[in-house]
């Protein structure tokens, strides 16, 4: 399932707004202006993490599970080409090492971009968008050899977007996005530090949009 999203998002990335079927750009009982609007997707996405670990998270070889969710954002298109995208979704991950399973966490990180559309008036519409995300560790029950490991609850990171809508009628779209999101956790083991986890996901997600 996992392989199937990323090659049906990276299929519609390639697209491009200037090849032949440009013309339909033209076609206003579908597509046109967006100032002032609102866009929401639905998507599905596939959050695989980038791990890096330092000190003894490093030495026990932690590793983040990949998982696969839906998740929702809301899009206020300032200007017809700038936009402004809140996206709100959680997941549980599984933490591995060379000690076996640590345990599991979920992860809520609603992050917030500032997008620039492409060929707005058209039909195929690629956007990047940049911004920061806020990351909230909970129900956390991680423990290594019987003994509760605690992590920092909060993160801080940037984030970096690039995706596409392709336009199906005048009010629903499907879209495909790529995300990078820096997110870490400091652990500890018995009031000692062990280390930091770098997450740092790469999230792939294909979905159906609506403008009003």
């Amino acid at each position: 399932m996992i392989k199937q999203l990323r090659n049906v998002a990276a299929a519609l990335l390639l697209m491009s707004p200037f090849g032949p079927h440009a013309a339909n750009a033209a076609d206003s009982s579908v597509v046109g202006n967006y100032a002032g609007d609102w866009l929401v997707r639905l998507r599905a996405i596939s959050i695989e993490p980038q791990v890096r670990r330092t000190d003894t998270l490093s030495a026990l070889d932690v590793g983040v599970s990949n998982a696969l969710v839906p998740e929702v954002d809301f899009t206020y298109m300032v200007r017809d080409s700038i936009g402004v995208e809140l996206i709100l979704g959680t997941s549980r991950h599984h933490l591995t090492s060379n000690l076996g399973d640590l345990g599991g966490a979920n992860v809520l990180p609603p992050t917030l971009l500032l997008q620039y559309h492409f060929n707005h008036a058209g039909r195929v519409r690629p956007y990047v968008g940049a911004g920061l995300n806020y990351t909230l560790f909970y129900n956390n029950g991680l423990h290594a050899g019987g003994v509760p490991v605690s992590i920092k609850n909060h993160s801080v990171g940037p984030a970096l977007q690039v995706g596409i809508d392709v336009q199906a009628s005048k009010s629903l779209f499907v879209n495909a996005d790529i995300k990078k999101i820096w997110m870490k956790t400091d652990a500890s083991l018995s009031g000692s530090s062990i280390g930091t986890l770098h997450i740092d996901p790469l999230v792939i997600g294909i979905g159906i949009g609506v403008k009003f």
